[in-house]
């Protein structure tokens, strides 16, 4: 079946569950809205006291939560592409890691939220900057070069990680391990997020023909006219910049980088022309309902997010793997 044909109905029905998760979100919580009453709210009207929970706390959350599940869905599937393994996601090369060394000092020396996500970003670029550089040495870098440096550099990151535990007060404890987990508890700007994944997606649709041509290997295709280098440093680029992004908004939210574009490809085909739009609204739909039930299961405890997308995430892809054998 040709892509045009099938790439529609398949985005257009992901794009539907994005939808429904998102006014899933801002409907159920502590206070249930009904669908009457929620879409009353969205036309303007409604009561004051739904309209402050949908516009000041939910909807923030929800789009924090889409935006970021997007960001993680769309780099897993260039790093995918990137390192030619399927099991590569976007904390393989250790950004995550350096992130969240960068987090928990900020939190280690009481700084405030805004201080703890700069400090994320930062230790993210600086685990970036780290692996490349070290990929690179004296020549040029290789899909397993860089791989294994970023394998070494998270190892290193997770025993940072482990020091700063152990030398944290009981008090803080709880907030660092939630963060490591995934938390979008404080994730009340969605703006960065969303200023960066649409021009990421944008930038990365037209180059899906080559990306598909690169999934099968360098010397293919600079045979068949691809530019292989600077696709490659753009790919890396763009992947850890969305990377950055993701674990400054929600810290480290496991699974869905890996988790999403491998069902996709399971059930869609490996054309990167459909598997990049629909990563991100499949990874975008599937941390929206992940959130929705981290914060409403044991409420009015809230869970770690991290764990409701792998109690998801990881049934279903074993499920789509036995059905693809």
């Amino acid at each position: 079946m040709p892509v045009a044909s099938r790439s529609l109905p398949a985005l257009l029905l992901l794009a539907v569950g994005g939808v429904l998760s998102l006014l899933m979100a801002l409907a159920v919580g502590s206070v249930s809205i009904t669908w009457q009453e929620l879409l009353a709210v969205l036309a303007g009207q409604g009561q004051g006291l739904h309209q402050e929970l949908v516009y000041s706390l939910r909807a923030p959350r929800a789009l924090s939560a889409f935006a970021t599940g997007g960001l993680l869905a769309l780099a897993g599937a260039l790093m995918q592409v990137l390192l030619r393994n399927p099991l590569a996601d976007p904390y393989v090369l250790g950004i995550s890691g350096g992130a969240a060394v960068g987090a928990l000092l900020s939190m280690l020396l009481g700084l405030g939220t805004a201080m703890v996500s700069g400090s994320a970003f930062v230790g993210a670029l600086l685990s970036t900057v780290l692996v490349f550089g070290l990929a690179q040495g004296r020549g040029s870098w290789t899909p397993t070069r860089l791989l294994l440096t970023g394998v070494v550099i998270a190892a290193g990151w997770g025993a940072v990680i482990t020091f700063l535990l152990t030398l944290s007060p009981t008090e803080k404890l709880p907030g660092m391990l939630y963060w490591l987990m995934g938390d979008l508890s404080y994730a009340d700007s969605p703006q960065t997020a969303w200023w960066v994944l649409i021009p990421v997606l944008l930038l990365t649709l037209p180059l899906g023909r080559s990306l598909n041509v690169l999934a099968r290997g360098p010397l293919q295709a600079a045979a068949l006219g691809v530019a292989v280098k600077p696709l490659e440093w753009g790919v890396y680029g763009l992947a850890s910049l969305l990377t950055a992004v993701a674990v400054t908004t929600a810290g480290s939210v496991g699974f869905v980088g890996l988790i999403v574009p491998h069902m996709l490809r399971l059930v869609l085909g490996n054309d990167q022309r459909l598997i990049l739009p629909a990563s991100v609204l499949a990874g975008g739909a599937l941390l929206t309902v992940a959130d929705t039930l981290a914060r409403t299961l044991m409420a009015p405890e809230q869970l770690p997010v991290g764990v409701i997308t792998a109690l998801l995430g990881v049934p279903t892809f074993l499920f789509l793997l036995y059905r693809s054998r």
